[in-house]
């Protein structure tokens, strides 16, 4: 069963709030996810409620399982390879990985886990101030969300292994 694109966005308000305690006061920016032949893919929303940003994207079309999702250095998603993103977004100069002992980079998110139906919602809190993540996140060439084929393995150098990049986003005010 295909989900329409239509209905992602419910899905993305649902999987950005958990509660009315949990509502964002500000919705900051957004990306439309593209797969690599221009097909949409789905939404991801930057929202905040104070200092907390926190990063919700729904997703569909792509294979079922784990993919890497990551926030990208450069605002640009050439298809078909998404390359002109960049590497992971690493403002601090820090070891890749979530599991990574010195801690991560702000690029590294969770795996996003489709089902079996190719779609998946994830909402990600963003480690960090609000200041430091506006700013690194819409700096000259701006930010790209990626999401790759395979799981990121949450270690290896520099970008987890999670194989090529299969939809592409950039976050826009």
């Amino acid at each position: 069963m295909k989900t329409p694109i239509a209905l992602m966005g419910a899905s993305l308000l649902l999987a950005a709030c958990q509660s009315v305690g949990d509502l964002p006061t500000e919705q900051l920016a957004d990306a439309r996810l593209t797969l690599a032949n221009g097909v949409p893919a789905g939404t991801a929303q930057l929202v905040a409620s104070g200092d907390t940003v926190t990063l919700a994207v729904a997703v569909a079309g792509i294979s079922e399982g784990a993919h890497g999702f990551h926030l990208h250095t450069t605002g640009t998603c050439t298809r078909p390879d998404f390359t002109s993103a960049g590497g992971h977004l690493n403002p601090t100069g820090e070891g890749h990985g979530l599991e990574d002992d010195d801690g991560s980079h702000m690029g590294d998110l969770p795996n996003l886990v489709a089902s079996s139906s190719g779609t998946a919602t994830a909402r990600v809190t963003l480690r960090g101030s609000r200041a430091d993540i506006l700013a690194a996140l819409f700096d000259a060439d701006g930010t790209a969300v990626v999401i790759h084929a395979d799981p990121d393995d949450g270690t290896s150098e520099p970008s987890g292994n999670a194989g090529k990049r299969v939809a592409c986003g950039v976050l826009t005010r």
